[in-house]
């Protein structure tokens, strides 16, 4: 019979271990020590410019992907999370604080979880496969495939693929489904050596990366290597203009080292020789955009698009550092707004949980300094998670079929940017008359 796992034990086994909080205050003093002997201006990444504009500072906080056993709890690592905007080409990035094989080497986040982005991923494929004639032929490349989540549509459809992914557990669970895949950074070493197989890439897809990997020039120098002569790549990632305008705040954690605007992705193609042919604006991870990179000398037509997207970014002053001011105190002023929904919840007697231990969930709990049993637990659907407790605020997560047992008033939605989908999959919350919370620019009730 399979154990259930219930909020209680978990949060007694960490209670059981040591206090949390002095220990947690004391962390917290020793990274401000630390984060102040260390060089007071990093440089930009991109173009090496002084880093001497801070868009927020988010404190000290665990890695947003990490979730400890409660026996762990007490010796999790933190890290400064703080995000600058450099003066010189304007690429928003945050301070160098974690190695990359840290973070990405055994990585607890499976995109076949999530049955809206497996649905986008099937949406991609038909389009891509008809508008640039991809079929038997064609040969397609993922960068950071996960766990083969988009790749397993063309191979169903009988196009040869390849998925490129560092982490050696999702890496597994692509090969279980029988998707090729090298365990590799995506570089241009590994560009090269996949290169002098003799085959290059008529499609190269590159979902929620360009951002996660911090040696960008290099990163963006393997696609020109890889790709065919007439091949296209496509890059998705959030939209920088939709984090500041939203006060997207919590999708801002150590792993994504770069905010990218339409501005600064064209800069950072440009310098490996390729350009951008078209852009499209997706609802996904609460507005992305979606790039269609070419080699500079390809034939594929420029789209109005394009420069309209420009256009736009130059009208909210993306193009200059005035865009970038005054975002930090909209993040206070959305922590405010929260915490003092919470206590008014608690107040009034009501159970408040959560849903989704995802990593943007991970920031904002952090930054908003709420911990168990503030909120009395977080769903998901992860097994790799279930069991084990956010990082930082230590609240257990527990699979979605025990929410009836706790019966919570209010629900947070923490990945927000999948709230239909959650509320679709949890009609039984309203028949106790429990209401699901969004917190993101400020708490509304759904």
């Amino acid at each position: 019979m399979k154990a259930v796992i219930r909020a209680e034990d978990l949060g007694a086994r960490v209670s059981k271990a040591s206090p949390l909080q002095p220990k947690r205050t004391m962390e917290f003093a020793l990274a401000r020590l630390m984060t102040a002997a260390a060089p007071a201006t990093p440089s930009c990444r991109f173009c090496n410019a002084a880093l001497d504009r801070v868009m927020v500072d988010l404190g000290v906080t665990p890695l947003a992907n990490s979730n400890p056993r409660p026996e762990e709890a007490n010796d999790e690592r933190k890290y400064p999370l703080i995000c600058r905007v450099c003066p010189d080409c304007l690429l928003v990035q945050v301070d160098d604080s974690v190695p990359p094989g840290e973070i990405f080497s055994d990585y607890p986040y499976f995109s076949s979880y999530s049955a809206g982005w497996v649905a986008h991923a099937a949406h991609y494929c038909d389009d891509v496969m008809r508008r640039f004639s991809i079929g038997h032929d064609s040969f397609v490349v993922e960068i950071a495939s996960n766990d083969g989540y988009l790749l397993q549509h063309f191979m169903a459809r009988g196009v040869a693929v390849l998925g490129v992914e560092p982490a050696q557990n999702v890496a597994a669970a692509a090969r279980a489904k029988g998707i090729a895949t090298e365990t590799a950074f995506f570089g241009l070493a590994t560009a090269k050596r996949l290169a002098a197989a003799g085959r290059k890439a008529d499609l190269m897809v590159a979902n929620n990366v360009l951002a996660h990997a911090p040696e960008t020039r290099d990163f963006v120098a393997g696609f020109a290597e890889l790709l065919a002569p007439e091949g296209v790549a496509t890059f998705e990632f959030p939209h920088l203009l939709n984090l500041i305008e939203k006060v997207q705040f919590d999708t801002i954690y150590h792993e994504h080292f770069f905010y990218l605007s339409y501005l600064s992705a064209e800069r950072i193609m440009a310098a490996a020789g390729l350009r951008i042919f078209d852009v499209e604006e997706l609802p996904t991870h609460g507005g992305s955009l979606r790039l269609f990179v070419c080699h500079a000398s390809a034939r594929h037509p420029v789209s109005a698009r394009t420069a309209a997207l420009r256009q736009r970014e130059r009208d909210h002053a993306l193009d200059r550092i005035a865009g970038y001011e005054g975002f930090a105190a909209r993040v206070a002023e959305t922590k405010r707004a929260f915490l003092e929904y919470l206590a008014e919840a608690r107040r009034a007697g009501r159970k408040v949980a959560a849903y989704g231990a995802a990593a943007k969930g991970n920031t904002f709990l952090n930054v908003c300094g709420v911990t168990y049993p503030q909120i009395e637990a977080v769903y998901d659907l992860s097994t790799q998670k279930q069991g084990r407790l956010t990082p930082g605020s230590h609240i257990p997560i527990l699979p979605p079929a025990q929410i009836a047992e706790l019966k919570p008033d209010d629900i947070l939605i923490l990945p927000w940017n999948l709230a239909d989908e959650i509320t679709r999959a949890l009609p039984e919350v309203r028949s106790w008359g429990g209401r699901f919370v969004v917190a993101v620019p400020a708490p509304r009730f759904l």
